[in-house]
């Protein structure tokens, strides 16, 4: 029997949350890993691509772009068997992050939870339950049979891409069956992968394509409820969602309740600040389903604030927002003993507004922090950086000279394993200050 046309109404806005970051997972996954067409195609499941060259001011289609850590990406159909990913020894910053279908995060592999030591590292689909081999330093026990890595190494510059290369092609992806060397199972039969399209987003084809990807996602018992209520849509995981069962009320109200998802993921999003803490685990994440939405629409695969912290300026001390290089010179401050405390390193990246980008400049750094070369402190240990359009004159500022445009900009913080302090308010940024 069919719900009535106000419970599918909310039954509609609250899958519609629920299965958001869903549907935006699967965009990146059959992007990456299904469609041999798309330029982002990393050549299937069960392999990386790694990305080493940094942004430049012409990596215009890349909006806040990244140069602290490249990415290394991969996608792993795990329902045949589990994958073993193996990592080098390396005395850099490096994390590998293993994420389900819904983006929750199954864990981490990387220099601030399992170490830089050499490591190889289980990640086994729902319901397996195998023998761990000998050799295996971790187990990362997924809740969907397809998942994500979206791994990050730290770049310590354009002259460090070699060396960074010959760390991210030591990282190494392989079905258990050949890390074991042993006979491999019967391979998972080859769905029929549905094309993506931007637009099934605002339509009952959201259901459609949801139906079809609870299949790789067994039912848990803390979300029986909003399952079941799926279920009584039809939308039970066995791919036969069909709209058109509906009846003409029951599919009007599906439509009404999917305009209320999206309008209250935009009101989420719109009151979203860069320090807002959205990524996690399961455990982390709990019930708290719009939180996992609004993390999937404004960044799919960002990290959680354990790993790497973001802060950053919108406005200047005099309430300029977004402070412009044109009007203003602009500094920093940390005083002595007020340094972003990180355990890996800390960033300042700029970014010009509106688009986001990188500026170019006579220098072509786009970045500041802590292992930036020749950096100079203060006499008391402090440190100031010098926002502005112009080159100081004093060698010293242009030292902690972070350039500006001629024009709106941002800067955004980034600490790579940040101190407790950090997290719990402790430790603050201190104003970006008019100079002038």
């Amino acid at each position: 029997m069919q719900p009535t046309p106000e419970e599918a109404r909310r039954t509609a806005a609250d899958a519609w949350i629920w299965g958001y970051p869903l549907l935006d997972a699967y965009r990146t996954t059959y992007q990456r890993a299904i469609d041999p067409e798309d330029p982002r195609y990393v050549g299937g499941f069960g392999r990386f691509r790694h990305y080493a060259e940094p942004f430049t001011p012409a990596d215009t289609d890349v909006s806040t772009p990244n140069n602290d850590t490249p990415y290394s990406v991969a996608w792993l159909d795990l329902r045949a068997e589990p994958f073993v990913l193996s990592v080098p020894a390396t005395d850099r910053y490096y994390v590998l992050p293993v994420q389900d279908l819904d983006t929750a995060y199954v864990g981490y592999v990387g220099a601030r939870t399992t170490g830089r030591a050499a490591g190889h590292h289980l990640i086994a689909g729902p319901g397996w339950s195998g023998t761990v081999p000998e050799g295996v330093t971790s187990v990362l026990r997924a809740a969907t049979f397809l998942v994500g890595i979206a791994g990050r190494t730290h770049l310590a510059g354009p002259e460090d891409v070699p060396a960074l290369r010959a760390v991210q092609e030591r990282y190494e992806l392989r079905p258990l069956s050949a890390y074991t060397d042993t006979a491999a199972p019967h391979p998972a039969e080859e769905p029929v992968w549905p094309v993506w399209r931007d637009e099934v987003l605002g339509t009952v084809e959201f259901f459609t394509l949801l139906d079809f990807l609870l299949g790789f996602f067994p039912v848990l018992e803390h979300e029986r409820g909003v399952r079941d209520r799926l279920a009584a849509l039809g939308v039970s995981g066995t791919g036969a969602f069909e709209p058109a069962a509906l009846s003409p009320e029951v599919r009007a109200a599906v439509d009404r309740g999917i305009a209320d998802g999206r309008a209250r993921l935009e009101k989420a999003v719109a009151a979203t600040t860069v320090s807002a803490d959205l990524f996690g685990t399961r455990a982390e994440l709990g019930d708290d389903y719009i939180r996992r939405a609004v993390a999937a629409d404004v960044g799919l695969h960002g990290l959680p604030a354990a790993e790497v912290w973001y802060g950053g300026w919108s406005d200047d001390d005099r309430g300029d927002h977004p402070p412009n290089g044109h009007d203003h010179d602009h500094l920093v401050r940390f005083p002595p003993g007020q340094l972003p405390p990180a355990r890996f390193f800390w960033t300042v990246t700029l970014y010009g507004l509106p688009e986001r980008g990188l500026v170019a400049n006579e220098i072509d750094r786009y970045a500041i922090g802590d292992r930036t070369p020749g950096l100079v402190y203060d006499d008391d240990g402090g440190l100031t950086l010098h926002v502005r359009r112009d080159r100081p004159a004093d060698p010293k500022e242009a030292a902690n000279w972070l350039p500006a445009p001629d024009g709106p900009f941002g800067l955004v913080v980034r600490l790579y394993g940040p101190d407790p302090s950090v997290l719990d308010g402790g430790w603050r940024l201190p104003p970006l200050t008019v100079a002038d």
